[in-house]
């Protein structure tokens, strides 16, 4: 297929269910490394979120020039945000299905993990205040920006901005639970922090980003000098 031909699919030079057009052509301009030059780009699927297959050469470590196919998933970026109470010693979160998980081996798909989202539109912060509310009906007030990650470089594309917030039971100001339209069913879950760093290693929570950010908060965030359990 030539460079930027049309195909007729949707999602390329026909609207999708999004009304998005143009999705073959995302990579094809790329400049930054002189050492990878992308040759095509074709659109798999384009449900919701976008299956592309990228043929590109990578010049070698050794000069040799290969060509290589790879696939990317892109549903866009994201942002997490852990909620803590230093002075109740807890943090705040949700536990939700997740399909993907239990289909991959987890006992019933059900994971403990930080309120988080797709930007859809708003810039990370605002994004991320959104997703509090909703799912946990938190009222968020100043946000730290802890990192910002690849969650999966070698298929995904989604980069998560990862926060941390105050909070306390004042700020609670409605139910949570997630967008009901959205087929969202969240449980806030409220845990001392111990507890969840206890669960982070003995894999009772077994989300990447929570982890991360449990992990953070004990090392250099709100509770580095927090007591530990003996």
């Amino acid at each position: 297929m030539p460079p930027h031909s049309s195909t007729g699919r949707p999602g390329a030079d026909v609207p999708d269910a999004r009304g998005r057009t143009g999705l073959h052509l995302t990579g094809r301009d790329l400049t930054g490394n002189p050492d990878v030059v992308v040759r095509d780009v074709e659109l798999i699927a384009s449900a919701w979120h976008v299956l592309r297959r990228t043929t590109f050469d990578h010049r070698q470590r050794d000069g040799r020039w290969t060509r290589q196919q790879r696939e990317t998933y892109d549903r866009g970026d994201g942002a997490t945000v852990l909620l803590h109470d230093t002075a109740r010693g807890t943090v705040l979160l949700t536990r939700q299905f997740r399909f993907p998980a239990y289909v991959n081996g987890h006992p019933d798909g059900m994971l403990l993990e930080t309120a988080a989202g797709l930007l859809d539109g708003d810039d990370p912060a605002g994004a991320v205040r959104r997703e509090a509310a909703e799912e946990l009906g938190v009222q968020v007030g100043e946000l730290e920006h802890v990192f910002a990650l690849w969650t999966s470089p070698g298929s995904v594309t989604e980069r998560l901005h990862c926060y941390a917030a105050p909070y306390t039971p004042a700020d609670r100001t409605g139910p949570g639970g997630g967008v009901a339209d959205e087929g969202e069913d969240i449980e806030v879950v409220e845990l001392p922090f111990t507890a969840a760093l206890e669960m982070a290693g003995s894999g009772g929570i077994a989300d990447a980003k929570t982890v991360l950010l449990l992990q953070w908060a004990a090392l250099r965030g709100p509770f580095r000098d927090a007591p530990r359990p003996a």
